[in-house]
C-alpha cells in the first residue's frame, strides 16, 4: 500500500488560518490592522519580491528588526521563498554584525532604520550580501535614510500570485539562529521545518494557546525564533499584538486595550512587569511562559497573587527554545503558596512534542531520582537543531553519545522532575563542594528588599573560591549585607551563603534578559591565576 505523507512545515500553520479565518485579526501594531486573508498576502508578496532579489532555494536572509510586523511576515515570507532566515539579534555591536552575516553567507539583509546605524561602518565590507534594506517605521522620529534602498522597493518587485505553501523536504533548514558567543564565536543553530512544526505544537498545548489567544511580543523574535510563537500563534489564528519595545508602562496599557491572553519573556521581563507602577491586580488571567533563567519561588508566588498563570519551560537555542515544562500536578492546589511555587520553579519534563530529559553522569548513565545527585541535563529528538552551521567539528562535540550535552547541571526529582542547579560554568567549588548559585540565588530573591541578584565564584585564598552576591534592591527598599547574608543561612545551608553582598544599580544582561555572570567573573578574577569559565 502507498501512503502518501506531506512534509511538515509552519507554512501550513498560515495557509489553513487565512482560509478558516480570512476576517479575523491577525497583526496589530499601533493603528495598523492586518486580517489573516492580508497576513498571508503580504507573505507572498514579499516572498515573490525575496525571489525578485536574486534569492534561491537554501539561500540565507537576515532580518535586523525589532518586533514590528515585518518581522512576523519574514517568518513566513523567507521560507515560503524556499530561502532560510537569519534573524539577528538587534543589540549586537557592528563587528558581531558583521561576522553572522559572513559566516552565514547571507545574500540579502533587511534592516530597521533606527538600526541602520550599527550596520553602516561594515555594509560596504560584508562577503556576501548583495543588497542592504532598510525598513522605516513611521513610528520612530529622526533620519531614516538608511540604505537608500528601502522596504517598498523591495516590495515593488513582487506580486501576489498564489506559491505552495508546502516544503520538499521537511528536514530542511529553515532558520539559523545565533548563540550569544560569550565562550568564543557564536555558533549558527539550524532548525528544520520539521522541528519548527511540531515545537509550535508545543507551544499551544503547554502555553493554552487557542483562537481566542492576543499574544503580545514582549519575547525578541530574533531569539530561537521566538520560541517558535510566530507560528504557534498564527496556527490558532489567534491576534498577534506587535510591540517595538518593552516598557512596563507600554505592556500594561496594551493589556487593557487588546484584552492580551498570553506572553513570553525571561523571569527579568516578568519581574519588570510586576514592578511597574502601572502594575494592578488582573481582571482576568494572563499567561506567561517564562523561561530563560530559573524563576524563584519568590517571583512565581508574586505573580500568581497578581492573578497571572505561570508556564514555566526551559530550553536552549539548540532545542528551538523551550524543550521542557514544569507540568502542573492538580494536586499541588493543596500546597500554599510557597511550597506550589518552589514545585514550579523546577524544570519539569520533555514538552509533548518532546522525548524524555535525561540527567546523566560523565559515562552517561542516567543519575539516581533523588533530587540530589548531579549530572548534566541532556536531550535529543525532534526539536534538538540539526547541528551546527558551517562548523561540523562543534556539532560533534554536542551530540557526544548520541544525545545532545546542555552544559546545564541538574537533579531528577523521585516525581520524574528535573531541577536545574546551576551552569557547569557557574558551579561554584568551594573548598571542594558544589555549591549551586541558582540555590543561592533564589534563597536571596526571597528577601522582600532584592528585586534581581546574581550570584558568581570569586578567589578566595582558603577554599580557592566562594560566592560573592550582587544585588539590585527594590526601589525604596533598604537592606545591609550582613541582613541578606543572614537571610540566606535562615534558607540554605550555612556554608552556601556568600561572605560578600555588593549592591549594584543592575546587572549586565543580554538582550533576552539572561545576567551575563561573565562579565562579573571576569571582574572579579582579573589579575588572577583562575577558572574564568564565560
Amino acid at each position: 500500500m502507498t501512503v502518501w505523507n506531506t512534509p511538515l512545515t509552519p507554512l501550513a500553520f498560515l495557509r489553513r488560518s487565512a482560509e478558516v479565518f480570512p476576517a479575523r485579526t491577525a497583526i496589530v501594531y499601533g493603528e495598523r490592522r492586518h486580517t489573516y486573508e492580508e497576513f498571508a498576502a503580504e507573505v507572498t508578496r514579499v516572498a515573490h519580491a525575496l525571489r525578485g532579489s536574486g534569492i534561491q532555494r537554501g539561500d540565507r536572509v537576515a532580518y535586523m528588526l525589532p518586533n514590528v510586523p515585518e518581522m512576523l511576515v519574514a517568518h513566513f515570507a523567507v521560507p515560503l521563498a524556499g530561502a532560510v532566515l537569519v534573524a539577528i539579534n538587534t543589540r549586537l555591536s557592528a563587528e558581531e554584525v558583521r561576522y553572522i552575516l559572513d559566516h552565514s553567507g547571507a545574500k540579502l539583509l533587511i534592516v530597521d532604520a533606527a538600526l541602520y546605524p550599527t550596520v553602516a561602518p561594515v555594509a560596504r565590507g560584508l562577503k556576501t550580501v548583495e543588497e542592504v534594506i532598510t525598513v522605516i517605521d513611521p513610528a520612530v522620529p529622526g533620519d531614516a535614510t538608511g540604505s537608500g534602498v528601502t522596504y517598498e522597493d523591495l516590495l515593488a518587485r513582487g506580486r501576489n500570485t498564489p506559491l505552495p505553501w508546502e516544503v520538499e523536504d521537511e528536514t530542511s533548514c529553515i532558520s539559523i539562529n545565533y548563540t550569544s558567543g560569550t565562550t568564543g564565536r557564536p555558533k549558527g543553530v539550524q532548525y528544520s521545518h520539521r522541528g519548527a512544526y511540531l515545537n509550535s505544537f508545543g507551544e499551544v498545548v503547554h502555553s493554552g494557546h487557542t483562537f481566542d489567544s492576543v499574544y503580545l511580543w514582549t519575547l525578541p523574535m530574533f531569539h530561537c525564533n521566538g520560541w517558535c510563537t510566530p507560528w504557534a500563534v498564527t496556527a490558532v489564528g489567534g491576534t498577534h499584538v506587535c510591540l517595538r519595545e518593552v516598557r512596563g508602562d507600554v505592556i500594561w496599557r496594551l493589556i487593557a486595550e487588546h484584552g492580551v491572553t498570553h506572553l513570553n519573556g525571561a523571569p527579568t521581563v516578568v519581574t519588570m512587569i510586576l514592578r511597574s507602577p502601572a502594575a494592578a491586580p488582573l481582571e482576568r488571567p494572563i499567561t506567561i511562559t517564562t523561561a530563560g533563567a530559573p524563576p524563584s519561588p519568590t517571583t512565581i508566588a508574586h505573580a500568581e497573587r497578581m492573578g497571572f498563570r505561570i508556564v514555566h519551560v526551559y530550553g536552549l537555542t539548540e532545542t528551538y527554545g523551550p524543550y521542557s515544562v514544569n507540568q502542573y500536578q492538580p494536586d499541588w492546589d493543596d500546597l500554599d503558596v510557597e511550597d506550589r511555587a518552589r514545585k514550579q520553579a523546577r524544570q519539569g519534563v520533555g514538552m509533548l512534542c518532546a522525548e524524555w530529559m535525561r540527567v546523566v553522569d560523565s559515562e552517561m548513565n542516567d543519575v539516581p531520582a533523588d533530587g540530589t545527585t548531579m549530572g548534566e541535563v541532556v536531550m535529543r529528538g525532534n526539536n534538538v537543531m540539526l547541528g551546527y552551521y558551517d562548523d561540523t567539528a562543534a556539532t560533534e562535540k554536542a551530540f557526544e553519545g548520541g544525545w545532545f550535552h546542555s552544559g546545564d547541571l541538574g537533579v531528577l526529582h523521585p516525581d520524574g522532575y528535573v531541577e536545574l542547579r546551576d551552569r557547569a560554568k557557574d558551579v561554584v567549588v568551594s573548598g571542594g563542594e558544589n555549591i549551586s548559585t541558582i540555590e543561592v540565588e533564589q534563597a536571596l530573591a526571597s528577601h522582600p528588599a532584592v528585586l534581581e541578584v546574581a550570584v558568581v565564584g570569586v578567589p578566595d585564598e582558603e577554599w580557592g573560591e566562594r560566592p560573592k552576591a550582587f544585588v539590585v534592591l527594590v526601589d525604596g527598599e533598604e537592606a545591609t549585607a550582613p541582613e541578606l547574608i543572614e537571610h540566606v543561612r535562615s534558607k540554605i545551608a550555612r556554608y552556601k551563603a556568600p561572605r560578600e553582598v555588593e549592591f549594584v544599580e543592575k546587572l549586565p544582561k543580554t538582550s533576552t534578559g539572561k545576567v551575563q555572570k561573565f562579565e562579573l567573573r571576569e571582574r572579579e578574577w582579573a589579575g588572577q591565576q583562575s577558572r574564568v569559565r564565560g
